[in-house]
């Protein structure tokens, strides 16, 4: 029997990999003869730096960089040969912004401008970009500062790196972009369908939010108007907006339009990366999962990504997730291929308590073992 575990991480308990070692050995345990093979798991999002670089073997490379309020940081990248993997939040996410500092007018992506840089002079030429979380509504001004595009105000000054600073930007240039990012090539895991602009833009969808009042709202969507218009022009290219632009505070139009980046469903970015779909053609099994499923599993969620895929390549595979927890509309996944779905708890205790490690070890080795059983009663 051939099994693949890919199960995303279950936050704040359980890696990706060590989910997937805790499940590899409870099978072993009632089907010591069966192929079993464990694949890191992520959508992109939180956690993705640690699954693939644990996963794929690669190094965590720290770096210090400018935080989203102007002060030094540390932050870092995960390296797997010639492929960097970057979490924009570890260099301008919300979380890194206390409470009563949250404001896009005074935020900044120059960091992650910062940590992409050092990862192309490191060798790197080949980036998976993680964009959810920011604190930013930028539109990627601070980022593109720090790779080398110049902005200038109307007499000719340099521009700032903060959200307030696009104000006044009147002319770019492009000519001083350090030579090496011509060798790079961008994948941006964005799953927001948001445009740069206008009611369903980035300012007055996610800028309340990260701080932002219904004037600043306004003023920073017209700003981000103004300037999508002359890097356009700029630019020389066609006058497009597409889905995701807005995603980040506009970071999607920064990499797309200075950057050459491809804007990519985060799951299925992942899933590429990784190689999975070689696997499933004979493969007779799929046990994946994260910590909570729910109804919005279904919605780009890796546990159902992979078993799409899995499905996709190989009708007859059996596809399980387990899960920390899971609401009463998880059952939606079964719409969009999980054939079934088990929470791990064993009996009721505290959220704390069922977080830490030791206990999620053991409540997911036991329901992974208990599933087993009943498999191989059947087979």
């Amino acid at each position: 029997m051939k099994i693949i575990i890919a199960i995303d991480s279950f936050k704040g308990s359980l890696s990706s990999m060590s989910a997937g070692k805790i499940s590899s050995e409870a099978i072993k345990k009632i089907l010591p003869d069966s192929e079993v093979k464990i694949y890191p798991l992520a959508d992109g999002g939180e956690g993705t730096v640690d699954a693939l670089t644990d996963g794929l073997n690669g190094e965590i490379i720290e770096v210090e960089v400018t935080g989203p309020l102007g002060t030094k940081i540390q932050s870092r990248y995960g390296r797997i040969n010639q492929t960097a993997i970057i979490e924009m939040a570890d260099a301008a996410g919300l979380t890194l912004v206390p409470e009563n500092e949250k404001n896009p007018l005074n935020t900044t992506t120059y960091g992650l401008g910062e940590l992409i840089l050092r990862a192309a002079e490191d060798g790197c030429r080949d980036f998976i970009i993680g964009i959810g979380g920011s604190a930013t509504n930028d539109c990627g001004l601070g980022m593109l500062t720090a790779l080398g595009f110049e902005f200038r105000e109307n007499h000719g000054f340099k521009s700032g790196v903060f959200g307030k600073d696009l104000q006044n930007i009147s002319e770019i240039e492009i000519s001083k972009i350090n030579p090496i990012l011509k060798k790079c090539h961008f994948k941006i895991a964005c799953d927001v369908k948001n445009p740069l602009t206008g009611s369903n833009g980035c300012s007055v969808i996610y800028g309340p939010q990260k701080g932002a009042t219904p004037e600043i709202v306004s003023q920073m969507d017209g700003w981000i108007e103004k300037f999508s218009a002359l890097s356009i022009k700029t630019l020389n290219i066609e006058k497009t907006s597409i889905e995701g632009d807005g995603a980040a505070g506009g970071l999607g139009f920064a990499f797309r339009t200075f950057l050459n980046a491809e804007l990519v469903k985060g799951i299925n970015l992942i899933l590429d990366l990784i190689n999975i779909s070689k696997e499933f053609s004979d493969a007779d099994i799929l046990i994946t999962g994260e910590g909570r499923l729910d109804g919005q599993s279904v919605m780009g969620k890796s546990p159902v990504g992979v078993a799409q895929l899995a499905k996709s390549i190989n009708k007859k595979i059996l596809t399980i997730a387990v899960c920390g927890c899971a609401t009463i509309d998880a059952i939606k996944v079964h719409e969009v291929g999980i054939d079934s779905y088990f929470p791990i708890l064993q009996t009721p205790i505290s959220t704390d308590e069922a977080m830490r490690f030791e206990a999620a070890e053991i409540n997911l080795s036991r329901t992974v073992e208990e599933i087993f059983r009943l498999i191989n009663f059947l087979k």
